[in-house]
């Protein structure tokens, strides 16, 4: 792939290959990524891989494949203000995993600690800033796994995704589509309902009166107990967190890819529209 698609994640070895038949994950990284003119050069190539991929279902890829169109043709700095909007304002929509169930409590540092022994123990070392638990690093390190691996750790995940993607749907951004896509690798896409009436009740945290309130709450619980106070007063935090034990014990692999039919395939998007 192109600049756009550099890996966030390298391997010790350095002949090691990714798995070809799961490069949509790494586009599908990308699509979280902050936009570029690089991401925008890359967008036929971008939608070229999910066209092929199988494993997704044709509506989905369309979604996919036209989004990638949009972000080709659009305007970088309008892309880029709609993106920090987004996820660098609030926490509902955060693209940091372990933030939707530990918060700012002191076990999202052993999870992330934990998820980079991951890392290591597969041979891959994080060249990046961004932290372990980002979901495009994550989507990076995936693409290099088998696909027992991916279902695994989508099922692991798969309560943080459907909330996200909730949440994301309920803002009108395309980048819902990428969490539900992760769902519908491992047939989970119905898991998005049940948030649905939550999420549409809940307070919009990047206006900037909630982001002052939070400022001033972190100012006020600056403290030694400051973290586990954080802790046990988000019950959301609570719920994702008991959801995410039970849900490992539940056998999850990723869908078949279906029988090919040249006739319902979705053709990609023409780029002289």
């Amino acid at each position: 792939m192109t600049e756009a698609a550099t890996q966030s994640l390298t391997p010790v070895e350095p002949s090691f290959e990714p798995l070809q038949g799961m490069r949509s994950l790494r586009v599908l990284a990308r699509l979280l990524d902050y936009p570029t003119q690089e991401l925008q050069d890359a967008s036929g190539e971008l939608i070229e891989i999910l066209n092929a991929e199988r494993r997704l279902g044709a509506a989905l890829k369309s979604s996919l494949m036209a989004w990638c169109q949009r972000l080709q043709e659009g305007d970088l700095l309008e892309l880029q203000a709609e993106y920090v909007a987004m996820f660098d304002k609030g926490r509902a929509t955060s693209l940091l995993l372990f933030e939707h169930v530990h918060g700012e409590s002191r076990d999202r540092g052993q999870a992330m600690v934990d998820l980079m022994a991951e890392y290591s123990a597969a041979g891959f070392e994080l060249d990046a800033r961004e932290l372990p638990d980002h979901l495009p690093v994550f989507l990076e390190y995936l693409s290099m796994c088998d696909e027992a691996e991916i279902g695994r750790w989508l099922g692991e995940i798969r309560h943080i995704l459907a909330l996200l993607t909730a949440r994301l749907e309920e803002r009108g951004a395309d980048h819902a589509l990428v969490p539900l896509s992760l769902l519908a690798l491992i047939g989970a896409e119905g898991d998005v309902e049940e948030h649905r009436p939550q999420v549409k009740k809940e307070v919009p945290d990047n206006t900037p009166e909630a982001l002052d309130a939070v400022w001033e709450e972190e100012a006020v619980r600056f403290s030694a107990t400051s973290d586990e106070d954080c802790a046990l007063q988000s019950a959301e935090g609570r719920r994702l967190a008991e959801r995410k034990h039970t849900v490992q014990s539940q056998p999850v692999r990723i869908m078949p890819a279906p029988s090919l039919n040249a006739s319902s395939a979705p053709s990609a998007p023409s780029a002289d529209r």
